[in-house]
């Protein structure tokens, strides 16, 4: 088994491609090592000092270290995985469910601009999210204001800011004049 590596806009976060598929469908999203008791993979993980994060999606998983050098984490890191991965165990309990998804909130009159933002979040925003070992959900839209929640290696990403600002606002502006603003949740 052969896991490549690649670096993500965030330099506490690395992306691991294991060359299969992780997670049939959606993501998952583990913070800390209370949230792993969802996945056999990130309980591995979050056992090897300096780990304080796992995102696990479509085919690949990123890590985020709290501490430690890459050089040192990498390697333990990769043989993680590959004993995971080997060893045939799921990646996902399926008997434990995540958190419950956070409500979304929208005045029932703005449907039709959220259905649009939405549209454009999924088409256009999340995949190049994904490409750097991330997720961004859409969580609600208020007054103009677009609330947006960042995951994986997005979370805490020095850049982050920018590609809301910047990507994403201006992306919602240019398709749909009645957005001002876009906001992390």
């Amino acid at each position: 088994m052969f896991i490549q590596t690649e670096a993500t806009p965030n330099p506490a976060t690395l992306k691991f491609l294991p060359g299969r598929t992780v997670l049939a469908d959606g993501t998952l999203d583990m913070p800390d090592p209370e949230h792993a008791a969802q996945s056999p993979l990130a309980e591995r993980l979050f056992d090897i000092p300096g780990v304080s994060g796992v995102f696990l999606g479509s085919d690949f998983i990123t890590v985020t270290k709290a501490a430690g050098e890459w050089q040192h984490l990498k390697p333990t890191i990769l043989g993680a995985i590959m004993e995971h991965f080997m060893s045939g165990a799921p990646i996902v309990r399926s008997e434990v469910r995540g958190p419950a998804a956070a409500e979304e909130f929208f005045a029932a009159g703005d449907a039709e601009t959220v259905a649009t933002i939405k549209e454009l979040i999924e088409t256009r925003v999340r995949p190049a999210v994904a490409g750097d070992g991330g997720d961004i959900t859409f969580r609600g839209y208020k007054d103009g204001v677009v609330y947006l929640a960042m995951k994986g290696s997005c979370s805490g990403c020095p850049s982050s800011t920018a590609t809301l600002r910047h990507g994403i606002q201006n992306l919602l502006r240019h398709f749909i004049p009645d957005v001002t603003e876009v906001r992390p949740v």
